[in-house]
């Protein structure tokens, strides 16, 4: 699989000069200062990797520990940036005419064909069944709905509703699963929505549903479907749900903020072993050079070196923002946390998407689109200016700094032959 070619800034458009100052920003503001472990940067314009940065350690020094830097080939956790590659695969399924985007989603998990909306009560409350009270939906769950999470469902992590209290009691994160990706959502089907679907924007676990129906329309494990019709053929070598045995010593280690304000590894899944329950929503590990082949993939409408998983067409509805009544997230979102800002923000079938440049506050152009990971990762893609942008650090929460936000500002800076 050839690689991406590189190129000089200036001949593509871009200033040297305005592009080094990102990697002196990301030292001094957040690598130097121990804010971030590290950071890595690629940006590609008109298909020509024009600039690289990688900075900081993927593991740092502490007692008993040797530290260990940060290179072009670290793998890191991407969290929620497998959301895209699930997206991607599902839509595969459509264009295949397996499924269509307004099917229910109980055609193909009939359990779910009674599931109603909350009104009171909670898991082992008196009022309903199950201890739920619950009304009908005004409108079937559909496989649009779970794409662009407008399904009804949650996290737990949203700590707002009697709804999240449930998945966090039943630990219904695909990461706690030990009954597989059926286990997951059999758990699903005792807990009631959040609301009737295409009615209100919530992020949740509808990704983790859609890596469930992947398999069960495919009739692949949806691991294997992912390294064989998307990982594999893209040359995404180093991206899967966890580091084997020969690749542990490129694997960063991820960090939080401790107490005493100094970063600390965070506890929890290693990553190390296989899971029985792989995590469409969140659960892959990659390289930035694995991801922006994936992002040039899309850049170029579903294709790159030969390899088309997507047509330009299916792409296009993909990026455009499907939600109800042409909404943005500021409008129709009832949770506080995503991986996107919501003003000037519309949701697609696995990405967010800008609809209004001006009420973003931030320069970019209409219609780009991108998604971030929980560990501060982000990538987007820019159709108007031909860009693909991949950044990769090992932080949580990504919540903590306005690091994408200030990289959109640097590296639209930096872009001096404007195509807008």
């Amino acid at each position: 699989m050839p690689a991406i070619p590189t190129a000089s800034p200036a001949s593509q458009g871009l200033c040297a000069e305005r592009l080094a100052r990102i990697d002196r920003f990301l030292q001094q503001r957040y690598v130097g200062p121990g804010k971030l472990p590290n950071a890595q940067l690629l940006v590609a314009r008109h298909g020509h990797i024009v600039h690289h940065s990688v900075l900081g350690q993927a593991v740092l020094p502490t007692d008993g520990v040797t530290g260990r830097a940060m290179t072009d080939d670290t793998i890191v956790r991407i969290y929620s940036m497998t959301k895209p590659i699930t997206s991607v695969a599902f839509m595969m399924l459509v264009e295949e005419g397996l499924v269509a985007l307004d099917d229910p989603v109980h055609r193909f998990i009939p359990a779910w064909r009674g599931l109603g909306v909350y009104q009171a009560g909670g898991a082992g409350v008196p009022g309903g069944g199950g201890g739920w009270v619950t009304k009908p939906t005004s409108a079937p769950m559909r496989m649009i709905d779970l794409l662009r999470h407008t399904a009804g469902l949650t996290y737990g992590f949203h700590m707002r509703t009697s709804v999240d209290a449930a998945y966090r009691k039943a630990k219904l994160e695909p990461f706690e699963q030990a009954n597989g990706l059926q286990g997951f959502v059999d758990a699903l089907a005792g807990i009631p929505l959040e609301f009737s679907p295409g009615t209100a924007y919530n992020y949740s676990v509808s990704t983790d549903v859609l890596g469930y129906l992947v398999e069960k329309i495919s009739g692949l494990p949806f691991a294997d479907f992912l390294q064989q019709r998307i990982l594999g053929p893209l040359g995404m070598v180093d991206t899967a749900f966890h580091v084997p045995e020969d690749k542990r010593q490129r694997f960063a280690q991820c960090y939080i903020q401790g107490a005493d304000g100094k970063l600390g590894v965070l506890p929890g899944r290693t990553f190390l072993e296989p899971t029985s329950c792989p995590s469409g929503g969140g659960g892959l590990v990659g390289t930035a050079a694995d991801y922006l082949r994936f992002c040039e993939c899309l850049r170029r409408g579903g294709e790159l070196d030969g390899v088309r998983l997507l047509g330009p067409k299916t792409l296009k509805l993909m990026t455009s923002n499907h939600l109800p009544g042409n909404a943005d997230l500021a409008d129709i979102a009832t949770s506080l946390f995503s991986e996107a800002t919501y003003h000037g923000i519309g949701f697609g079938l696995g990405f967010a998407m800008t609809t209004d440049v001006a009420r973003t506050g931030i320069a970019g152009s209409p219609g780009e689109y991108w998604w971030g990971g929980a560990a501060s990762t982000a990538f987007w893609v820019d159709p108007v200016e031909d860009l693909s942008v991949v950044f990769m650090t090992q932080f949580m929460p990504s919540s903590l700094y306005p690091i994408r936000r200030e990289l959109r500002t640097l590296v639209n800076a930096a872009v001096v032959d404007s195509a807008a």
